[in-house]
């Protein structure tokens, strides 16, 4: 298993670092990225806190971390500038907060972040037409979600990606340790959200594609 959206107690999750990655080490996950709520109050003390977490995980553990954020409910002109300061502090995955259909993200979301430098747009609601071609021509990461309410999307979403054929990604959007996932559970939600079963291992293969890319190790799934 490999889950690029996950928090930890530096913004809403329940965990520090050090035990998110051990309970997901135990549950057999190898890669994990941590992708704490930022916005311009916090982004300078939970980046860094973050990068000096994942190098000491990553030589006294089996399982690789990666250092990243999520930024969350900004105004959508605020995300390029965000992404610049967060990749500055060392932030290797940099995921926004889409408009998901359970929360009041402000309109304009989706469609600045897949104009930004950004790898992942999570939970992206309704997205369009238009916004699934923008995401296909800059090879950004579409999430499908485990988590309960953002997964609501998960159909349509699925929908546009055969269509359009973006990076589609499954995370967990972890925040306590019941949220993480076995990858056997991971293939059910992927087949649950209109995946046709010969195509579960193109999603597995995007994440294992995008971690990789983000760490210089080696590693099989």
């Amino acid at each position: 298993m490999i889950d690029l959206h996950t928090h930890t107690l530096l913004s809403d999750g329940e965990l520090l670092p050090s035990e998110l990655a051990q309970r997901a080490n135990e549950k057999g996950y190898k890669v994990i990225a941590f992708t704490d709520h930022i916005d311009y109050s916090n982004i300078d003390i939970v980046v860094p806190s973050l990068v000096r977490a994942c190098e000491k995980i990553n030589i006294n553990y089996k399982i690789k971390t990666i250092p990243g954020v999520e930024i969350t409910h900004v105004n959508p002109i605020d995300i390029p500038n965000l992404v610049k300061i967060a990749k500055n502090l060392g932030a290797k995955i940099v995921v926004v907060h889409g408009e998901t259909i359970v929360e009041p993200v402000a309109k304009g979301t989706n469609k600045k972040a897949l104009e930004s430098e950004i790898d992942i747009l999570a939970h992206p609601g309704i997205l369009s037409e238009d916004e699934a071609k923008i995401a296909d021509e800059r090879k950004i990461h579409i999430e499908i979600s485990a988590r309960k309410g953002h997964s609501l999307s998960n159909g349509h979403i699925i929908r546009l990606w055969y269509e359009y054929g973006f990076p589609l990604i499954l995370n967990t959007d972890t925040h306590s340790p019941n949220d993480l996932i076995t990858d056997d559970f991971a293939k059910k939600i992927i087949i649950s959200s209109g995946v046709k079963v010969e195509d579960v291992n193109k999603i597995l293969n995007t994440s294992y594609l995008l971690a990789k890319s983000k760490l210089d190790i080696g590693f099989e799934i």
